[in-house]
């Protein structure tokens, strides 16, 4: 058998770079979020991943070895596309390049031109071809965005670029470490029949249009959009500008079942407010057992007293179901007249932690080409899960987004270890296409580290706030100090953010997470000089 079983065993090893084993487990996310394929701690199987930091990027294609089977994640290959693609390799994907050769010979002498005077000596075979009889693309179009694929310097001698496209629009396209591209997906999925996955789109989108048809749903509104006789899309929604403060409708989603031990889940949607601000949306999770077949509501968020919207605004609520469960949308008329509703799309969800943080930025383009040079725009104040108090800043240059994290002076401050190191954070720039399994987001992290000092004043950035940062605001009569910024001066740039769906209605979304230490901030125990970090259903073991 070349292929590894759906759930695939691996050890971590301790050599690792503190940044990639934080990567590693955002990767191992998205093949759960994207496929059937989960990761667990090895017990005592006899094919299993060792991925450990050895010399380079690297992993051999398909299962091959047992006792161990070597995925090295070296020097300056802790994204997590990279990991992607070697996870992918040793899932039976060849690098993009070899498929060309199953694809037929005729298509790939259209898509693509070798230049071998320009190979690096020695680097050769990283161009052989691949006899059909020993793999299939499953009849899949040629992908350009594979995450598999190599960019056209891929082993150049440093004389031009080894791999030319015939259709010049995708030679810069071409070698893209993003994520995984939708065609990967499916190749995976198909690769190992995935059938069931750990995440689920509930409602498609809708696209902008002006005809509208509905029909009745639980007393939801459906909307189907038409242009020209063609249905692209719909969207729910409750109207409460009819009938008496306190009446509700709700939107119930099929039953669903958790797979993973921690029990967590992230339900992720789009709302659209335009009633009164005395309006609820309730968002519940009712839950079946045996002897409870008519299960049991619990109240998980509610969005209320805010002033109807603008825009589409993206909104996350984790979840903690531990039996089978459906999720449940309620709208309930508040006081006061009314003239729209609540609107709800795009609903996901999946088998991971919620962003920890979300700034939406509406009509960015028109922002970045109207604001001064240098425009901060602030997230409120928000807390880690240890207690540190932070902001996120998106910093606007016309024609790039800088995207910062800032820590605050707050309530657990006497309590917490200052200075604030080897947190792990990260930023993500959201692909919103609508079925979260096709998305391809931009993400960069860092880690919080003693070398991250101010220049002039060797202050350190992750320093207690309140003792070394500056008096920046007041909330609810306490004044908060704020520290250095730190992130990524060019995060996004306007290229990235007219690609793919990266906006919906003019609006950009960056998310961030705040990680504990090392990664992880559950159990740890002391086991021979290592430490066990206790992560949901995994086990790691790090030094």
């Amino acid at each position: 058998d070349f292929h590894f079983h759906f759930r695939l065993y691996r050890s971590v090893s301790i050599k690792l770079y503190l940044r990639a084993r934080g990567v590693i487990l955002r990767a191992f996310d998205q093949f759960r979020v994207k496929s059937c394929i989960d990761f667990k701690p090895r017990d005592s199987e006899e094919y299993y991943l060792n991925i450990q930091k050895l010399d380079g990027c690297w992993s051999y294609i398909g299962r091959i070895f047992s006792n161990g089977q070597d995925l090295s994640i070296g020097q300056n290959c802790d994204s997590v596309a990279i990991v992607e693609h070697e996870i992918l390799h040793a899932l039976g994907l060849a690098f993009y390049f070899f498929l060309t050769a199953l694809i037929s010979s005729v298509e790939y002498h259209f898509v693509l031109m070798m230049s071998f005077s320009h190979y690096h000596p020695g680097k050769e075979h990283n161009f052989r071809k691949v006899a059909s009889q020993d793999s299939t693309t499953h009849g899949s179009p040629y992908d350009y965005m594979s995450v598999m694929h190599y960019s056209k310097n891929a082993f150049t001698n440093g004389n031009g670029p080894t791999i030319i496209t015939i259709n010049q629009t995708f030679q810069d396209l071409i070698g893209q470490r993003v994520e995984m591209s939708p065609s990967d997906v499916q190749e995976l999925n198909l690769l190992y029949k995935c059938i069931e996955m750990s995440s689920v789109t509930i409602y498609d989108t809708l696209t902008e249009c002006h005809t509208l048809r509905w029909a009745r749903f639980r007393n939801f509104t459906v909307f189907f959009c038409i242009i020209a006789g063609e249905e692209l899309g719909f969207f729910m929604h409750a109207s409460t500008a009819s009938g008496q403060e306190g009446q509700s409708a709700r939107l119930e989603t099929k039953i669903m079942r958790p797979s993973r031990r921690c029990n967590i889940q992230c339900l992720q949607f789009y709302y659209y407010h335009s009633g009164n601000k005395a309006d609820e949306l309730n968002i519940w999770i009712r839950e079946f057992d045996e002897q409870d077949s008519n299960g049991t509501l619990r109240l998980m968020e509610q969005i209320s007293g805010s002033f109807p919207t603008s825009h589409w605004k993206l909104h996350h609520v984790s979840l903690n179901a531990t039996k089978d469960f459906q999720v449940v949308f309620e709208v309930r008329k508040g006081e006061g007249n009314s003239t729209g509703g609540f609107s709800v799309d795009d609903i996901n969800l999946s088998e991971t932690e919620c962003p920890h943080l979300t700034l939406q930025i509406d009509e960015i383009e028109k922002t970045l080409s109207t604001s001064a040079s240098g425009t901060r725009i602030y997230s409120p104040r928000r807390y880690s899960k240890e207690g540190y108090a932070y902001r996120v800043a998106a910093i606007l240059y016309k024609t790039y987004v800088g995207m910062f994290v800032q820590l605050l002076s707050g309530k657990y401050d006497s309590q917490l270890t200052w200075p604030c190191l080897q947190r792990e954070m990260s930023f993500t720039l959201l692909d919103q296409t609508p079925n979260m399994q096709l998305q391809m987001s931009k993400q960069q992290s860092f880690v919080s580290l003693q070398t991250h000092t101010d220049s002039s004043s060797g202050t350190n950035v992750w320093d207690n706030p309140r003792e070394t940062g500056t008096a920046l605001f007041y909330e609810n009569g306490e004044l908060v100090y704020g520290g250095l910024l730190y992130g990524y001066g060019n995060f996004a740039t306007l290229e990235e953010l007219r690609s793919r769906e990266v906006l919906k209605g003019g609006s950009a979304i960056f998310m961030f997470n705040f990680e504990g230490k090392l990664s992880f901030s559950l159990l740890k125990i002391n086991v021979k000089g290592a430490l066990w970090f206790h992560c949901c259903d995994c086990t790691y073991v790090f030094s």
